[in-house]
């Protein structure tokens, strides 16, 4: 009988050992997502939104593990630098380029690096107010979704064109029109604008194959950038936010997001299979920042075509360590930047009598992806399933996954930027509301 009991209890002591052993290896392996998570969105928020550090840890980066992060902001060197159990990871700002999580360099190597064009000089405000008795109208809404009367949420800015006017603007304490704010997944969008402006060119066309090297020996060689577009790239994918999910692993890991991405099997056959995808946009970022032949020159490319004639002198479009924008997630704008990119959207592609987009680019934009069931087009959302039920089913829209929007209504001629904090399924803003109580006042 003892001799039972002690085997059984070395079978049991072997298998907790086991289990403890698994435990900290899986761990180890969420480390740099841990604080590379933290670090980043931490510098981002310090160093380009000019936020409070203490205000950045209550709010955004309280939940899960990143909540147990210590994180230590150099406001000399311009570097985060955040820990948890026995990892750290540090972000550094770099003027012009914004903060790019370390993976493979050391902080001052990167920052040796310097922006290698001018940068942009400020750009007089084209956006004039509008019509002052729907302005008095707004604003009790306004007032009531940012200072979280009602809608839910934490919504840190808002602005409303009507005819491409202002017509409604209000922001959180401490910010203001000049406070860039995260994008996330709303840098999709602009990542479309930049393939409509470079088809334009001539530089590309969107339904030939991609010709990507490393895809040639495989049924990949077959995408094109209308299927990654249209989140129909048959690449496998994981877009959950959990744990080791390849978005997470992409975002916090790697020194080249577009090539991570690219190197993903092929799971569906090409144009077959919808699925939302971050991938997907880093893989044409990687794809068109292969087009110029230096950095220097694409980052000109994107300031002097898209940019610059949208009145837009000092946004962030942040690299990873390969020097290639993250066209999915880490772009810093304002929220009138955000209205003006809308805005140019509902004008068909013009500014004025400019044309930036090419001639039916909009309307590209807007055709469901075939297997979306009327929800997605090319790198932006649609309402054509009205899935925000109270709103016109003409309305398309840029998302970012922590409650940033950018509503599109040609029907009402109308532009609605709400950027915020929804980090939590109950605590998510009413965007339906919001949307649906504005048309009421127009």
């Amino acid at each position: 009988m003892k001799h039972k009991t002690k085997t059984i209890l070395r079978i049991c002591a072997g298998t907790l050992a086991a289990a403890l052993i698994g435990g900290c290896l899986y761990l180890n392996t969420l480390m740099p997502i841990i604080t590379g998570y933290a670090a980043k969105n931490l510098a981002s928020a310090v160093f380009v939104s000019g936020r409070d550090a203490a205000e950045v840890e209550a709010l955004d980066l309280h939940f899960s593990f990143i909540k147990f992060t210590s994180n230590t902001v150099d406001m000399e060197k311009k570097t985060v630098t955040s820990r948890f159990l026995w990892s750290k990871s540090v972000a550094a700002y770099r003027e012009g380029y914004g903060v790019t999580l370390l993976r493979g360099k050391k902080a001052d190597e990167l920052q040796a690096e310097a922006y290698p064009i001018p940068l942009p000089e400020p750009i007089p405000e084209r956006l004039l107010p509008g019509d002052e008795a729907l302005a008095a109208r707004l604003e009790p809404i306004a007032e009531a979704l940012v200072d979280r009367k009602a809608y839910n949420g934490t919504p840190f800015a808002f602005v409303v064109l009507h005819e491409g006017k202002i017509v409604a603007e209000r922001y959180r304490e401490g910010m203001g029109k000049d406070t860039r704010l995260l994008s996330w997944s709303m840098a999709k969008s602009f990542t479309n604008a930049l393939v409509g402006i470079m088809a334009k060119d001539g530089m590309l066309d969107i339904y030939a194959p991609m010709a990507i090297p490393e895809w040639q020996a495989d049924g990949r060689k077959a995408i094109t950038l209308n299927d990654m577009m249209q989140m129909q790239s048959g690449l496998h994918w994981n877009e959950d936010y959990g744990n080791r999910s390849d978005v997470n692993l992409m975002l916090h890991s790697e020194q080249d997001m577009g090539l991570y991405a690219q190197s993903q099997p092929l799971e569906y056959e090409p144009g077959t299979h919808w699925y939302y995808s971050s991938g997907n946009t880093n893989v044409v970022m990687r794809y068109l920042r292969g087009l110029f032949s230096s950095d220097e020159a694409f980052l000109s490319y994107i300031q002097e075509r898209l940019f610059a004639p949208l009145g837009i002198w000092n946004a962030c479009f942040e690299p990873d360590m390969s020097g290639t924008p993250v066209g999915s997630s880490y772009l810093y704008a304002t929220a009138r930047d955000y209205a003006r990119f809308g805005q140019l959207f509902l004008d068909d592609g013009l500014v004025g009598e400019e044309r930036i987009l090419p001639e039916g680019w909009v309307a590209y934009t807007r055709t469901p992806a075939s297997c979306s069931e009327g929800r997605y087009g090319a790198f932006f959302w649609l309402n054509q399933a009205l899935t925000l039920p109270d709103i016109p089913a003409d309305t398309f829209s840029c998302q970012g996954h922590d409650g940033q929007e950018i509503f599109i209504i040609p029907s009402k001629d109308l532009v609605v930027v709400i950027l915020g904090y929804s980090p939590k399924p109950d605590h998510v803003i009413d965007f339906n509301g919001v949307v649906k109580d504005i048309i009421e006042q127009l």
